[in-house]
């Protein structure tokens, strides 16, 4: 198969997120299977700084954007340790800025007209590289409209009237939506601007648009997919998603192996696998508690958090946790990230008066996530919702026990500590269910308590974790298998028209 695969951020060319990792890492295990992946990205300003050449192509595009006709070219990379090409959409006003959607916590006014054009630019590409395309992925609002374009517009032109969508959403919250006369952007008639497809309680949605004309669609984990359609996580989208249950879908993310590998990550103090992971884990330890100002003791359980300070990774959860663990339990707590200020200042509050038991960075260290992910015992995920998450499977790759509330992704990955599952030998970490600080301090105490008195069973949960595939191989081969699927559904349909 030849896949266009169309995102606003690929790895390791511009990322804000993961949707970054998944479509950096997605394509080449793809072409490892044998398929032909080609990535269109926009040509931001910090694509100078990417760490892959990239180099000026001669095709020269031009789309209608409302009614105005908009020029661009094309520049040309290929992802890292792969032949998988990357063609850059340069528009100077649209792309040349500071960041990819906004500034100063406020997007850009133009973003629905930024991807307007990066859409049609896209699909203008398709023609003018005479690119045999068997189906196109989008990604997340930003690219929903090429599912729309292909329906509404192109369902009869060549070379788009055999080419079917996917729309993958990385996280339904972020959706798209803007003024209705930005409509008038699209190009499109206003008979599709209409509760079914386009609009949103007088919005234009591109999500929604994208949900409404796809041919599949698909989520970053099975659960996720089925939480997504409930008006608790749907957010007003759960009746266009049940609409179309028939051809929705969850696959979940993979990790990079090759960057969180704890027998090759350049980070560690100590290098370890299977054969060696109570050494390696007691060096990387060491390490960490000395490296952010903690007793370094092997015994005391050490709970490492990495990541955005934000409700909806359940700080609202944590802090009085932590606040009362401080107070009352010999453990220790690092914490590493950035997000909402009364989280960081509430936090450093607590690092002045527990110094002893809490080492905190308040910005962003690759390294000592790695570090965080081989030194810790535990690690704490109580996200509100959550639809794949990486970092619970990082951290299961690294040997450390993750506790976390079932929901999304982490559903789908950490099987609770019981008698049950332990017979099965399924267990691979502890889970709650209720959002609520009781629920995460009863399966907190349950981990650490599994930890200290149980040995045996602290072996089989580290080892469990360690030996199974998180890698991106599983993954890439259901994508090639919903490819393959939505491609037949879609020829056979057109047979029956």
């Amino acid at each position: 198969m030849k896949i266009l695969l169309a995102s606003s951020e690929v790895e390791p060319i511009a990322k804000t997120g993961g949707l970054a990792d998944v479509c950096g890492t997605l394509p080449r295990e793809l072409e490892r299977l044998g398929h032909e992946v080609v990535v269109f990205l926009p040509a931001y300003r910090s694509v100078r700084r990417a760490p892959v050449p990239i180099t000026a192509t001669s095709v020269q595009l031009a789309v209608p954007v409302g009614s105005k006709l908009v020029t661009g070219r094309l520049l040309e990379s290929r992802l890292p340790d792969s032949q998988v090409v990357v063609y850059l959409v340069e528009n100077e006003p649209y792309f040349d800025r500071q960041q990819l959607y906004g500034e100063n916590g406020s997007d850009y006014p133009d973003n629905c007209e930024r991807f307007v054009f990066f859409c049609r630019a896209v699909l203008e590409a398709i023609r003018l590289l005479d690119l045999e395309i068997d189906l196109i992925h989008a990604n997340d609002w930003q690219t929903a409209l090429l599912p729309v374009y292909l329906k509404c517009e192109l369902d009869a032109t060549s070379p788009y009237e055999n080419i079917p969508s996917l729309l993958t959403i990385h996280n339904l919250a972020y959706q798209g939506r803007f003024w209705h006369w930005d409509m008038l952007l699209t190009g499109l008639d206003w008979k599709y601007f209409n509760w079914r497809q386009m609009e949103f309680y007088g919005q234009l949605n591109l999500l929604k648009s994208g949900i409404a004309f796809a041919d599949a669609i698909n989520t970053v984990s099975p659960t996720y997919a089925l939480e997504i359609q409930t008006s608790e996580q749907g957010y007003g989208l759960e009746g266009a998603l049940q609409h179309r249950a028939g051809v929705l879908s969850g696959i979940l993310n993979g990790i990079d192996t090759r960057a969180w590998n704890p027998r090759t990550d350049p980070h560690l103090s100590m290098n370890y696998d299977l054969e060696n992971w109570r050494e390696g884990k007691a060096k990387n330890k060491a390490t960490l508690q000395q490296q952010m100002g903690l007793k370094v003791d092997p015994k005391i359980p050490l709970i490492g958090i990495v990541g955005r300070m934000a409700s909806q990774k359940g700080w609202s959860l944590i802090m009085p946790v932590m606040q009362h663990w401080l107070a009352t339990i010999d453990a220790q707590w690092v914490v590493l990230g950035t997000g909402q200020p009364e989280y960081e200042s509430a936090v450093a509050a607590l690092r002045n008066k527990h110094s002893d038991k809490l080492g905190i960075n308040l910005s962003f260290s690759e390294p000592l996530a790695h570090l965080i992910e081989a030194g810790a015992d535990l690690f704490l995920m109580p996200s509100q919702y959550e639809p794949c998450g990486l970092n619970q499977m990082y951290s299961m790759a690294y040997g450390t026990v993750p506790v976390v509330r079932r929901t999304g992704g982490l559903a789908d990955t950490v099987v609770d500590t019981n008698d049950a599952t332990l017979e099965r030998g399924t267990a691979n970490g502890f889970s709650f269910n209720a959002f609520l600080p009781q629920a995460l301090e009863q399966s907190l105490a349950r981990a650490v308590w599994t930890y200290q008195s149980k040995p045996d069973v602290w072996q089989r949960l580290v080892e469990r974790g360690m030996t199974s595939d998180w890698s991106w191989s599983q993954s890439a081969r259901k994508y090639a298998e919903l490819y393959e699927r939505t491609i037949t559904l879609f020829r056979a349909e057109r047979q029956h028209v």
